[in-house]
């Protein structure tokens, strides 16, 4: 098995003939899934997601993948693919297009649909599209590509076979195999045993649920709980749940009709996403049940359903402000429910939870995946995974989009039905995999980090550095300190004066440290320090010390000394 390697070189020039891929997100994490696809010269690009930050990323509003290896070559790039319309998979690609707005784009109806609108919101022009479905064969420059139909947790997802010179590569996208899914649409196993039959050379699958034995549970098994929950509701229901899950969406929908509901759409990307899911004919949607949020407040609450954003905790999102009492015109009563009708993405699993108390201490009833069948996944499981190995028969195997213990999983599962250690692969973001004469191998590295987008700025001015410091502000607080020194005395004529925010409101505190301030400065002007770059860094010296020692804290500090 090949495995990522700290000491990895940069990777060699691409030897004719051979195919390299490069995850420039997606390994290693659950989102920024971006795969960059090199062959005879010419680049292909599959999905460009983002990664929704944490809390140690203060300030942070999405991560993007690193352009930096292909922004030298995007004149290269033949097509970006898009294999469904999740916020992974396409959210970063207006900041791609900011870079060469004319990359063709290629996907289904919906994830097209769905991008689009991301576009006018980023104000950019609509670039080439191709709209492909299931069954469909296009080549881009030495790129042949087929689309395979996957079931997933979004309409209209696809897997990818490229075929090149190299070889074929099958690029599962995110996908489960649900038999029994609410529109009907399979996936397509018939089509996986035809390209493993025709021969795959590298086989990318998705790892995301690869720990979890057996079978993902089908969709259609929430229908009735969501009706059971809305039966026993007395009052108002706030179903709560991702702004592209059309197929839960449906189900709120449907159950809000067999028990005489109204239902309104509460959160910007949830409004836009069912219109464009309507319009499409993805979501069926009942006449009369429809209605304006605030004309919604005027009916009784027995009769009120609110399909609302948040269900990751989103500080912003609509369930949060609920939650928070802030929202300007949901506010949530005693014997309300709300339903969390999604998984807990890794990561945000401490701001769900405040939801859910929030909501709970204002008297609401809460149901969520851990009490209730309100959500199951959209990937596949580690039945689904091995079924797909025997059908594919791959010759070898890469594991993406996931933490690396899931893409380890996923690469046991590969060993248990034949596949040999050495044909399969565990990279991380950067790591160069190489398929040539039928093999694929790790043959180096390119540089590749977080790039970070705060409010209207990208990358650039936020760096690992600054988080840092924000997340020193937000934990250990913040000490400032003025003094004036006379250059011809050497002594300090005015201060030190101090002063703390999140640390010690009561300037009093720093009383004991001051008169050891004022001697280490003349101290070292006495010695001949008379820069006062050299004297501050005495100063945060003296304070650091101090503070750890009668604390325990390591603060900001942040000395400033001004010769007079």
């Amino acid at each position: 098995m090949s495995h990522p390697h700290p000491e990895l070189d940069e990777a060699p020039p691409l030897a004719e003939g051979a195919l390299r891929v490069i995850a420039l997100g997606g390994l290693g994490e659950v989102g920024r899934n971006m795969t960059v696809f090199e062959y005879d010269g010419r680049l292909l690009i599959v999905d460009c997601g983002v990664l929704f930050p944490e809390e140690h990323h203060p300030g942070v509003d999405l991560i993007l993948p690193d352009f930096d290896a292909i922004r030298g070559r995007l004149d290269d790039v033949e097509a970006l693919v898009l294999t469904h319309g999740h916020e992974d998979h396409i959210g970063a690609t207006p900041y791609l297009l900011r870079e060469r707005e004319d990359i063709p784009l290629v996907g289904s109806e919906l994830t097209l649909a769905l991008l689009g609108a991301k576009l006018r919101e980023h104000r950019l022009k609509e670039t080439v599209h191709h709209v492909v479905r299931e069954g469909d064969r296009i080549a881009f420059g030495p790129f042949d590509l087929e689309f395979v139909a996957v079931n997933h947790s979004i309409p209209d997802a696809l897997a990818v076979a490229i075929r090149t010179g190299a070889g074929m590569v099958l690029h599962t996208g995110d996908f489960k195999m649900d038999q029994l899914p609410l529109d009907g649409r399979v996936t397509d196993l018939r089509a996986f045993a035809r390209l493993g039959e025709e021969g795959v050379d590298l086989f990318l699958t998705d790892s995301t649920n690869a720990e979890v034995p057996g079978f993902t549970t089908h969709e259609k098994n929430i229908g009735p709980v969501l009706d059971r929950a809305f039966y026993k509701s007395k009052q108002r229901i706030i179903v709560a749940c991702f702004a592209s899950h059309v197929h839960r969406v449906q189900q709120a929908l449907d159950a809000a009709v067999a028990h005489d509901r109204k239902v309104a759409y509460v959160g910007r990307s949830m409004v836009r996403n069912m219109q464009i899911a309507k319009d499409l004919g993805y979501l069926n949607v009942p006449p009369d049940v429809l209605v304006d949020a605030k004309e919604l407040a005027k009916l009784p609450p027995e009769r009120q359903v609110l399909i609302s954003t948040g269900s990751q905790g989103e500080p912003l999102s609509a369930l949060s402000r609920i939650a928070q009492r802030n929202h300007s015109f949901v506010h949530l009563e005693e014997g309300d429910t709300v339903i969390l009708a999604s998984s807990m993405i890794p990561g945000n699993e401490n701001a769900i939870f405040r939801v859910i108390n929030g909501v709970s201490k204002l008297g609401a009833n809460v149901v969520h995946k851990g009490n209730a069948l309100v959500h199951v996944s959209g990937h596949a499981s580690a039945g689904e995974l091995l079924y797909c190995y025997n059908i594919v028969k791959p010759r070898n195997v890469m594991p993406v989009h996931g933490e690396i213990r899931h893409m380890r999983a996923n690469a046991d599962l590969a060993r248990d039905t034949g596949v040999p250690d050495e044909h399969i692969v565990i990279a991380e973001d950067g790591v160069v995999v190489d398929l040539e004469d039928g093999r694929a191998r790790i043959v180096g590295k390119v540089d590749c980090g977080y790039v970070f987008v705060d409010g209207t700025t990208i990358g650039g001015d936020i760096t690992e550095t600054s988080l840092k410091d924000r997340r020193i502000l937000a934990e250990e607080g913040f000490i400032s300190i003025i003094t004036v020194v006379d250059s011809v005395t050497g002594k300090v004529s005015s201060g030190p004066e101090m002063h703390a925010r999140g640390f010690a409101e009561d300037d009093s505190t720093f009383d004991s440290v001051k008169p050891q301030i004022v001697k280490a400065i003349e101290t070292a002007m006495s010695e001949g320090v008379v820069d006062t770059y050299q004297l501050q860094q005495v100063v945060r010296r003296v304070v650091g010390r101090w503070v750890n020692k009668a604390h325990r804290r390591r603060p900001m500090i942040v000395p400033v000394v001004i010769e007079a």
